[in-house]
C-alpha cells in the first residue's frame, strides 16, 4: 500500500438529479462538453491528472496547493454564471492511499466534503491549502469557521470564494521593463476613535470606510472590501498575522481624534511580511480641512508603495458629492446607524441622510443612501416609506450621479416591488458591477432571482451578501429557503446553524427586536429546538402584537413544527394586511410547504388572492 501526500480536487454538479429528471440527454450532452472543453484541458495546464470522472462529479489530483485553487479557480471562471450546469469544488491537501491509478483515504473524504460547503460557481478550501497558498493566489478567500458537513462528522475549518460574486480584479501592471509588477495588496484596520467620546465613532469609521474606497480606485492596488476590513474592529491584533490571514502585502492601521472643529488623524503603513513601517505621518487640521486631508492620506500611501497612476487615476475624495463638513457628518452618522441594521437604526439612518440633504441638496450619496434604506424599510411595510418617496430618492440620485452603485441597488428594489423581475435582476447585477462589494446588490438580486424561481443562483447572492455583511441574518434565512426548494437539505441546515449564531448575537445586542425573535423562532423550530423556539415566538409578539411580517414568520414556525391549525390561524389574522409582493414571496414560500394542501389555507389563499394582483409575469421594463 503507497502513501503520498497530495492536493485534491472534488467538483459537483449543483442539483445533478433535477437536471437529469428534467432534461437527462441535455444534461449529460452538456456535462460532456464541460468535460471536453473546460476541465480536461484546465486540469492538464495546472500539471492536474483526473483520476476519475462519477457521473456528475470528479477527483482530481495536483502537486501543489496553489495548482489545485488555481485550476478550481480557472474552472470556475470558465462556466458562465447563466449556465445550467454549475459546479461546487472542494479543494484540500492530505495524506491519500493510492491504489493502481485510484486515491482514496481521509485526504479525498475532506475534500468532498469541501465540495459540498462551497458556494455555488464558487470553491471552498481547508485551513492547509490556504495556510499554502497565502499571497500566492491573486484572490482573497473569506474565513467561514470551522463547518459540519454532515451530521456527526467532525467540523473542518473552511475558506471559500464565490467566482459569480467577485469579478476577476485588474491584474498589476507591468514595470517599465515589460515585466509583470509585484501584486500589492493592502488591509485598512478600522481606524481607532481616540475622541474620548463612543458618540464619535460614526466619524472614524466614517473615515475608514472613505480611504478604502479612495485606494480602492488605484487599479494597480487590490485592497480589502470594508465588510472583510471591519471584522478585525476593535481587536488586538498582530499586523504580521493578520497579513498573512488575509494574504495581502501591507497593512494600514491609524486613529482619530476629534475635538471641536478640530481633528487629528495618525496613520501607519505597515509591511505585512516584516513589520516594518513603510510610512507614518501625523495630521492636525481644521474640520473643515477633512476631504483634503483624506485627499493627504491616500497619496502619501500611493506614493510610498511607489505605484505610478494611470491616466485620469487618482485615489482622491472628490467624488465625495458634497464640500460641506455638516453634511458629510450627518451622511456618517447616517450610515453608522445603518451599518448597526435593524428597523430602529434604519429609521435613524433615514431621517440622518434626510439632515444631510436638507443642508446639501446635490449631495449624491446621501440620497443614495437614503434610497437604500426606504427600500429596506418598504420591504418591512414601514408606513414612514412609500413605493413613491423610493422613486423619487433613487431618481435623484441617479440623476446626481449614474456611477453610483447604490441608486441602482435602490432601484432594483424599485423595480422589484412593481414585479419587473427580470428589470430587478439587470439592475442589481448593474450596481454588483459598479460595486462588487455592495451586500445590497446581492440582497436585492437573490430576492429577485428568488421571485423569477431561479434558487440556485439566488442562493449564490444570498451566500454572497452573507459574507459581506458577516452580522446580517436575513441573506442566510433566505438562502435556507432556496436550498429548500431544491431539495439542498445539507446546504439548509448548515445554513440554518450559521444563521442562528448571527441572530443570538442580534439579539444579545437588541434583545427587544421583534423581527429577529420571529425569525429565531422558525429556525430553532426547524432544529427541533421546539421550547427554545416557542420562547423566542412568544417575546416577539409580546413585544410587537400589530407587526404583520412578525405574525407571518411566527406563522412559518408552527407549521414547521406541524401544528398546522395554529399557523392558519396566524395567516387569517396577517395575510390581507401584506402588500402584493410579500404574498407574492408568501406563495412560493418553502415555510409555507406543510400548509399547501390543507383546506383552510387553500381557501386563504383563494381569497388572498382576490386582494392582490396575481403574481406578475416576467416584464422587460
Amino acid at each position: 500500500m503507497q502513501r503520498r501526500l497530495t492536493a485534491i480536487l472534488a467538483a459537483d454538479v449543483v442539483g445533478y438529479s433535477r437536471l437529469m429528471e428534467l432534461d437527462e440527454a441535455g444534461t449529460l450532452d452538456r456535462l460532456q462538453v464541460n468535460r471536453r472543453d473546460i476541465i480536461v484541458p484546465l486540469v492538464g495546464a495546472h500539471q492536474g491528472r483526473v483520476v476519475k470522472l462519477m457521473g456528475d462529479g470528479s477527483l482530481i489530483e495536483f502537486p501543489s496547493a496553489v495548482n489545485a485553487v488555481a485550476c478550481a479557480l480557472a474552472i470556475q471562471r470558465a462556466i458562465d454564471a447563466g449556465a445550467e450546469i454549475r459546479y461546487r469544488i472542494g479543494v484540500n491537501l492530505g495524506d491519500v492511499i493510492v491504489e493502481d491509478d485510484d486515491i482514496y483515504g481521509e485526504g479525498v473524504n475532506v475534500a468532498a466534503r469541501l465540495q459540498t460547503l462551497a458556494p455555488v460557481g464558487g470553491v471552498a478550501i481547508s485551513k492547509t491549502v490556504h495556510d499554502h497558498i497565502a499571497g500566492r493566489i491573486e484572490v482573497v478567500f473569506d474565513d467561514l469557521g470551522p463547518r459540519v458537513a454532515k451530521g456527526g462528522e467532525r467540523p473542518i475549518h473552511v475558506f471559500a470564494y464565490s467566482i459569480s460574486a467577485n469579478p476577476v480584479r485588474p491584474e498589476a501592471r507591468p514595470d517599465a521593463g515589460g515585466k509583470p509588477a509585484t501584486r500589492i495588496s493592502v488591509l485598512v484596520l478600522p481606524f481607532a476613535n481616540m475622541s474620548g467620546d463612543a458618540e464619535q465613532e460614526y466619524f472614524s469609521d466614517g473615515i475608514t470606510e472613505d480611504i478604502i474606497t479612495d485606494l480602492s480606485k488605484v487599479s494597480a492596488l487590490s485592497v480589502v472590501a470594508r465588510n472583510t476590513a471591519f471584522t478585525f474592529k476593535g481587536k488586538a491584533v498582530e499586523v504580521t498575522q493578520v497579513a498573512h490571514q488575509t494574504g495581502v502585502s501591507h497593512v494600514l492601521e491609524g486613529s482619530v481624534r476629534k475635538a471641536g472643529n478640530r481633528v487629528r488623524i495618525t496613520g501607519q503603513l505597515i509591511d505585512g511580511s516584516s513589520g516594518n513601517h513603510v510610512w507614518a505621518e501625523r495630521y492636525d487640521r481644521d474640520l473643515d480641512d477633512i476631504f483634503a486631508l483624506q485627499d493627504d492620506i491616500s497619496r502619501a500611501i500611493v506614493d510610498a508603495l511607489k505605484i505610478n497612476l494611470l491616466g485620469n487615476e487618482r485615489p482622491s475624495s472628490g467624488e465625495r458629492g458634497t464640500t460641506n463638513v455638516e453634511a458629510y457628518q450627518y451622511y456618517l452618522m447616517g450610515r453608522h446607524h445603518y451599518r448597526r441594521g435593524g428597523r430602529r437604526n434604519n429609521s435613524t439612518a433615514r431621517r440622518l441622510f434626510q439632515k444631510a440633504i436638507e443642508i446639501e441638496p446635490g449631495y449624491a450619496q446621501a440620497y443614495a443612501a437614503l434610497a437604500i434604506v426606504e427600500s429596506l424599510l418598504l420591504h418591512i411595510n414601514d408606513p414612514a416609506v412609500s413605493l413613491e418617496s423610493l422613486l423619487a430618492a433613487t431618481d435623484r440620485a441617479l440623476t446626481l450621479n449614474d456611477r453610483l452603485a447604490e441608486p441602482h441597488a435602490a432601484k432594483a428594489f424599485a423595480l422589484l416591488a412593481q414585479g419587473h423581475y427580470p428589470a430587478a435582476i439587470a439592475a442589481a447585477k448593474h450596481a454588483a458591477s459598479l460595486d462588487p462589494d455592495l451586500p445590497e446588490a446581492y440582497h436585492v438580486l437573490g430576492n429577485a432571482l428568488r421571485l423569477a424561481k431561479q434558487y440556485v443562483e439566488a442562493a449564490a447572492s444570498y451566500e454572497r451578501f452573507a459574507i459581506l455583511a458577516p452580522d446580517d441574518f436575513r441573506s442566510l434565512v433566505m438562502a435556507i429557503d432556496c436550498y429548500r426548494s431544491t431539495g439542498s437539505e445539507v446546504e439548509a441546515r448548515d445554513a440554518t446553524w450559521r444563521a442562528l449564531q448571527r441572530l443570538e448575537k442580534t439579539i444579545a445586542l437588541h434583545p427587544d427586536d421583534a423581527m429577529t425573535l420571529a425569525l429565531g423562532a422558525n429556525q430553532w423550530g426547524a432544529l427541533g429546538q421546539i421550547e427554545k423556539a416557542r420562547a423566542w415566538a412568544k417575546r416577539a409578539l409580546d413585544l410587537d402584537p400589530d407587526d404583520y411580517i412578525v405574525h407571518y414568520n411566527i406563522a412559518c414556525f408552527h407549521a414547521g413544527i406541524g401544528e398546522l391549525e395554529q399557523a392558519i390561524d396566524i395567516l387569517e389574522f396577517c395575510v390581507p394586511h401584506l402588500r402584493a409582493i410579500q404574498f407574492h414571496w408568501m406563495q412560493q414560500d418553502s415555510s409555507m410547504d406543510p400548509l399547501r394542501e390543507h383546506p383552510r389555507f387553500k381557501a386563504l389563499m383563494e381569497r388572498a388572492g382576490k386582494i392582490f394582483e396575481p403574481t406578475p409575469a416576467p416584464k422587460t421594463s
